[in-house]
């Protein structure tokens, strides 16, 4: 099992351990590290809603963002055969590496 939940605008990743019986899940896109489980997904909703409340009263107490910033900046290690057939790609598009990239990527995250 390897699902998202969202609650509040944050997600978190959710896992389940078959030895532990448990579901355990870790908030994504934020600079801390916030884990919650719970043994029904009853008990993982709840979890994790008290692990957001409780993220964002601690942010709100220190003056810390709630999430974290992105700068729109990646960088890719690539095979160099992968990036010439990407630069062929693009030109052959009448596009820049990135222009086609971010078309590319923003179809494959299109729910």
């Amino acid at each position: 099992m390897n699902e998202l939940m969202e609650y509040k605008g944050f997600k978190a990743k959710v896992e389940f351990s078959a030895d532990d019986e448990v579901f355990f899940g870790r908030l994504i896109g934020i600079d801390d590290i916030v884990t919650f489980e719970g043994t029904t997904v009853r008990e993982l909703k709840k979890a994790m809603k008290d692990a957001v409340e409780f993220h964002i009263e601690i942010c709100e107490r220190i003056g810390q963002k709630v999430k974290k910033p992105y700068s729109g900046k990646l960088l890719f290690r690539l095979p160099s055969e992968l990036h010439a057939k990407i630069a062929e790609v693009a030109v052959k598009n009448g596009k820049s590496i990135n222009e086609w990239g971010r078309e590319v990527l923003e179809t494959a995250v299109q729910t």
